[in-house]
């Protein structure tokens, strides 16, 4: 669905004898965007196909493409998954499992990695790694963690992985562009309790992401999207002060010793 819909925006343009140059104009973006999009390098957003369809008087064409597409699974999830990631400006996640995949100490997410049996852990583990230098740049994005309590607990390796997974936590806490808090197993049920997902805020927008065994699931639809916010925030009321969750942490801490 993702190739046709590429492939219809270079027919449709050609069919109008239109240069990329008038497209991109259309779609207010670079002429190289054009390119890409019909080399299926980039991808339509809906406020584009939503002018396509206008201005070309298509009954909605482009839309519903888009629609199908974002229903099928997308065998290129995790690329697409890390080119959104590393062009966010604000990230949040709730973790209702492990610590997120941005905080994780290498030997936390080889253990992790390897529970999976996956034949290529080495690269696996170089390529979260590497997620991580977003982190480290310049100006690097505003990172937002909700981790329920039994994050903090349950062992991944043994005590001294837990334990420096811990202290790493403590000590990017501090950051002033990272925030961790804790939601304490006495809120009982909440929202949370569906399962953990991010949303990655960037030049296109909120961009909501899960992930289940055997694939991600981006979801690119402002709507949906924004209804991840909204779980965000409704979790957020159910979490400790910043300052009392990095006291359970070193609780946590110390019970691993």
């Amino acid at each position: 669905m993702w190739a046709w819909l590429a492939h219809d925006l270079r027919f449709y343009r050609l069919q109008r004898d239109l240069s990329g140059d008038a497209v991109a104009k259309l779609l207010n973006c670079a002429r190289s965007s054009i390119s890409r999009l019909e080399n299926g390098e980039a991808r339509l957003t809906e406020r584009q196909t939503a002018v396509l369809d206008e201005r070309w008087q298509t009954g909605g064409h482009f839309g519903r493409i888009l629609w199908y597409a974002r229903l099928g699974h997308d065998p290129n999830w995790i690329k697409q998954h890390e080119d959104i990631e590393s062009e966010a400006s604000v990230i949040k996640v709730f973790e209702a499992l492990v610590v997120p995949g941005l905080l994780q100490l290498p030997e936390y997410a080889r253990e992790l990695i390897a529970a999976g049996s996956p034949p290529d852990v080495d690269e696996i583990l170089g390529r979260r790694m590497a997620r991580q230098a977003i982190l480290a740049r310049e100006h690097p994005p505003v990172l937002l963690v909700l981790l329920m309590e039994s994050v903090l607990d349950w062992p991944v390796g043994d005590a001294d992985v837990m334990r420096r997974q811990l202290a790493y936590l403590l000590e990017v806490s501090e950051r002033p562009n990272i925030g961790i808090r804790v939601v304490p197993r006495s809120a009982k049920a909440h929202f949370g309790l569906d399962g953990s997902f991010k949303v990655m805020t960037g030049p296109s927008g909120d961009v909501a992401y899960t992930e289940s065994p055997g694939g991600g699931r981006l979801v690119p639809s402002a709507v949906e999207a924004q209804s991840y916010v909204l779980r965000y925030d409704r979790i957020g009321q159910n979490a400790l002060p910043e300052d009392l969750s990095r006291d359970l942490i070193r609780k946590a801490m110390e019970a691993a010793e």
